[in-house]
């Protein structure tokens, strides 16, 4: 029993001993209350199987033992875990507490901001849903609503609201910020910012008032002045002229676009970037010495723009930040000063030219322009005008001079004339002076003040106006005394002058001519119309057509009132030639002229013209078949006398060789003579045609000038010719262009005197050929011109040569078959030169015949 005791002692008293070390190692209050109750409940345990029974042997109570230490263990492992988590909660939580007292802090200040000053906060969620509505709701209504806030027409104008909605409405779908000023409908001034912050959609309603209203007024003036500021640069950019502002370092701060043209760079920003000058060194240097002293540069200088030199008047003002100069492009300015003054020069010329008498003063009265016939006028010393008197100077001394009209109150008479240089309007006077002068005066004020006077002496014109008031009744008198009968029909068709050779004609009594018989009606009597003229002379002369015709001419339209001429034959054998035309004042002038004599005479005259037709060509068929038989012998006689000549049928002698030369010379002039009449017969009777060929006009010009070769060495006369090596050729007939040359040639050498020279030139100009032939002979008077190129038309007084007057009608008449013409210049003493041209293509293809 002791034994079973003594165990259950030891058993017990381990669990006690373990409990004591327990509580003296684990300390916290957790431990114990988690590790005491099972201790407690394990020392039951065993308690109860010791006291249960005695049979627990030693080994027993060993494993016992050994699970209460793993139970204790357990517990103990337990516990510290618990201890560990608990331990991290307690940081965690203490963290939170931080993080909210933290959130509750930056609340309150939000609170606290948000209710330092008047305003409402609105905001939008990522959904459609309510948006939150936070602030002082009084700014915008007196009920505090907070869905009456979005209400924008409640509380702000029509057009404010529409605006802030729109806004709005951009802010939510895009995210555009914007800031608006407005005033609301009660009088508050409101400023409407919204943006989007941490994906929500914010708008920021304030009342601007005290400071905040005078910073949004200088945000409005800020903006207008930028908006101003851009407005003036756009303008500046806009000029023709050069704007640029400089800095404090007097560098380019900002040009515009013509400055960046001047400078020869794409833009601005280059001009800027490269820092180019339009200025010169001396320039900016002055420039810089008066904006270091406060003034203002102005000069004009000599610059390159564009590459082109001109003339600037450049301004240069100093600003508190560094300078903005200007340059004006005055060179067109002073081209068209230089350009004005040579204008009123050559207007002073051409006003110093009129008759009419011109002076001009200024607003101060004073004489600055005068020409000669204002001078001349009034007789006046032209030193002592140039000292510009004034105008009542001037008067003085013409009323001193007895020169102006006569007036009984003289002063009130200049007062009244120099009051014009206070009207606007033109006034006119006419000045009768002594002598029996009268002169229209015209006083006309300028834009200047002054006036200019024009003073014309219209004494003539009186006179003139008077001789003609005497020859309107001459013209009366001299219509009567003509033989051609005129009548005058005015606009109205009715008859408004004749003469008695009208009368004659158509038998009228001339008082019938002024006034038509009274009407039934008593109406007074008028001047007969064109019917009543036309009913009684249908009488004489029934050819309706012309009666058709003249009524259209006096009473028709416009168009059909037309200048014409009609042969009248009357009933009575005799014939008029009636001729109409308008009048300038819309009348119409009839004539009619008795013809019958000179109609007897041209008959007279024609049959005799025909006589003298036939015989022209009878003469001609003659002269062509002299001609014809005179060539024959003159070549047997030619042919003999080179036979002759060459000494086959023996030697001559010097006298016989002498007078053979003679008769060559003859014959060959004879043969020329007859080959000159065989052609113009031959074109007479349109027989002649021309060879169209190519002619070189270098190997024509040289055979022409071979052939007077004789006659240039005989005569002591030198030959010029000029024609460039590439002429080329022309399409004629050489043999005609030849022939015309040598005729020229010939007829220049027979007019010049040994040692003078003649010219013969060639050259082309567009489309034609041209041939000059001139000489340094006696000339020819202009009477002789006229008839030059007339058949056998000479001019051989004073000179050695005498032709048959052939040469220059051959000339022309072959030049204008190849559709060319001829022109002669003759200066008496000087020479003549004579133009051939000749068209480069003939017209008619290869063969021309004369027309």
């Amino acid at each position: 029993m002791e034994s079973r005791h003594g165990f259950g002692r030891a058993l017990w008293g381990a669990p006690a001993r373990l409990r004591a070390r327990l509580r003296a190692s684990v300390s916290p209050a957790g431990l114990l209350g988690g590790s005491v109750p099972l201790l407690l409940g394990t020392q039951a345990v065993f308690a109860q199987s010791g006291f249960a029974g005695d049979m627990f042997n030693e080994t027993q109570g060993v494993i016992g033992f050994s699970a209460f230490v793993a139970l204790v263990i357990f517990s103990a492992s337990t516990a510290i875990l618990h201890l560990t988590g608990r331990r991290a909660w307690s940081q965690r939580e203490s963290r939170l507490v931080a993080d909210l007292t933290s959130a509750r802090a930056a609340l309150d200040r939000a609170n606290v901001f948000l209710s330092a000053e008047s305003q409402i906060v609105v905001a939008w969620g990522m959904s459609n849903g309510e948006p939150d509505i936070e602030g002082d709701l009084s700014i915008v209504m007196d009920v505090p609503v907070p869905r009456r806030v979005l209400g924008f027409g409640s509380w702000l104008p029509p057009e404010a609201a529409r605006n802030v909605e729109g806004c709005v409405e951009r802010l939510r779908a895009r995210g555009e910020s914007f800031r608006l000023s407005m005033a609301s409908l009660t009088g508050r001034q409101l400023e409407i910012e919204g943006r989007a912050v941490g994906g929500r959609a914010v708008m920021r309603i304030r009342d601007v008032s005290g400071d905040r209203l005078e910073l949004a007024r200088l945000r409005e003036r800020h903006i207008q002045a930028m908006m101003e500021l851009d407005s003036l640069q756009a303008m500046l950019d806009a000029l023709p002229s050069p704007a640029w502002m400089r800095d404090k370092q007097g560098q380019l701060a900002w040009t515009n676009a013509a400055y960046a043209r001047a400078v020869d760079v794409v833009d601005a920003r280059e001009a800027i970037a490269r820092n180019a000058e339009l200025l010169d060194t001396q320039a900016r240097e002055a420039a810089r010495q008066l904006r270091g002293a406060g003034s203002i540069w102005r000069s004009r200088v000599p610059a390159v723009v564009a590459g082109q030199r001109h003339v600037l008047d450049v301004t240069d003002v100093p600003t508190r930040g560094g300078s903005a100069g200007f340059a004006a492009d005055r060179t067109e300015i002073e081209a068209m000063r230089a350009d004005l003054s040579r204008q009123m020069e050559a207007n002073a010329r051409t006003l110093d030219q009129l008759a009419t008498a011109v002076a001009v003063f200024d607003r101060a009265k004073r004489l600055v322009f005068y020409n000669s016939a204002y001078r001349q006028l009034w007789g006046l010393d032209a030193g002592w005008l140039d000292q510009q008197p004034t105008d009542s100077e001037i008067l003085d001394r013409l009323r001193a001079e007895r020169k102006l009209p006569e007036q009984a109150d003289f002063r009130s008479w200049k007062a009244a004339l120099l009051a014009t240089y206070q009207s606007t309007e033109t006034v006119q006077h006419i000045w009768y002076l002594p002598r029996e002068r009268n002169l229209r005066v015209v006083v006309n004020p300028n834009a200047q003040g002054g006036v200019t006077y024009l003073f014309d002496d219209v004494t003539e014109r009186d006179q003139l106006e008077s001789q003609f008031n005497s020859l309107i009744g001459v013209q009366a008198e001299t219509l009567d005394a003509l033989k051609e009968g005129v009548a005058v029909f005015g606009s109205d068709g009715r008859l408004k002058l004749s003469n008695q050779a009208f009368a004659d004609l158509w038998q009228y009594d001339r008082a019938q001519l002024h006034v038509s018989p009274p009407n039934a009606s008593g109406t007074q009597p008028r001047p007969p119309h064109i019917d009543d003229i036309i009913a009684h002379c249908r009488d004489l002369c029934p050819d309706e057509s012309l009666w058709t015709t003249l009524r259209s001419a006096v009473a028709g339209l416009h168009d059909a009132r037309m200048r014409s001429e009609y042969r009248v034959q009357r009933q009575d054998g005799r014939v008029l030639d009636c001729a109409a035309a308008p009048l300038p004042d819309g009348a119409t002038l009839i004539t009619f002229l008795d013809v019958t004599a000179s109609i007897k005479v041209a008959r007279a005259l024609t049959e005799r013209n025909e006589a003298l037709v036939a015989t022209q060509e009878l003469r001609d068929n003659f002269v062509h078949h002299v001609s014809y038989e005179l060539r024959s012998p003159l070549n047997s006689l030619s042919g003999f006398v080179e036979l002759l000549a060459d000494g086959r049928t023996g030697p001559l002698n010097a006298k016989q060789g002498e007078y053979l030369g003679y008769i060559q010379k003859s014959s060959a002039a004879l043969i020329a003579i007859t080959d000159n009449i065989l052609d113009l017969a031959t074109i007479d009777a349109n027989t002649l045609e021309l060879s169209i060929s190519e002619v070189d006009i270098a190997k024509t010009i040289k055979a022409a000038s071979e052939g007077v070769q004789d006659r240039l060495a005989e005569e002591s006369i030198k030959l010029n010719v000029v024609a460039f090596d590439d002429i080329g050729s022309f399409e004629a007939d050489e043999a005609r262009v030849r022939q015309v040359l040598y005729n020229l040639l010939s007829n220049a050498i027979g007019f010049s005197a040994p040692g003078q020279s003649v010219t013969l030139a060639a050259f082309r100009r567009s489309d034609e050929i041209v041939f000059k032939v001139s000489d340094e002979g006696r000339g020819m008077p202009p009477e002789v011109l006229d008839r030059i190129f007339n058949r056998l038309e000479t001019n051989s007084i004073g000179a050695r040569h005498r032709g048959a007057g052939l040469g220059l009608s051959i000339v022309r008449s072959f030049v204008e078959l190849h559709g060319g013409r001829v022109q002669i210049e003759s200066v008496p003493g000087e020479g003549t030169v004579v133009t051939c041209f000749f068209p480069a293509r003939h017209s008619s293809g290869r063969v021309a015949k004369a027309s």
